[in-house]
């Protein structure tokens, strides 16, 4: 299994009534994508943080494979929702993916 997990810093530019509502629409939009992508077996979005974080939204993805997450990166639904939800509002983006081995 392979996590795929990005940190969003918001622009600054955004009140924070925009800001809830640019979070509402990445959440439900990233997490319709289940069912949809081949290999994606699960996506949350936490959109409440405690004021000591530095980011305003994370992204916590479980996907089959390394396979898996290159098909995710490319899938139109994805790139879809990620133009239209994600890249326009966000002023920081950091990712980190890992593998997860297969328990013995």
């Amino acid at each position: 299994m392979v996590k795929h997990i990005i940190l969003w810093k918001l622009k600054d530019e955004y009140s924070a009534e925009e800001k809830e509502t640019i979070k509402k629409g990445i959440k439900e939009n990233l997490e319709a994508l289940v069912g949809k992508v081949p290999g994606l077996l699960s996506v949350h979005v936490q959109t409440e943080h405690l004021p000591s974080s530095t980011a305003d939204l994370m992204l916590d993805t479980s996907l089959e494979s390394p396979e898996a997450l290159k098909g995710y990166a490319v899938h139109p639904d994805h790139v879809l929702a990620a133009n239209t939800f994600v890249r326009p509002y966000t002023a920081v983006r950091s990712c980190i993916d890992f593998e997860i081995p297969d328990e013995v």
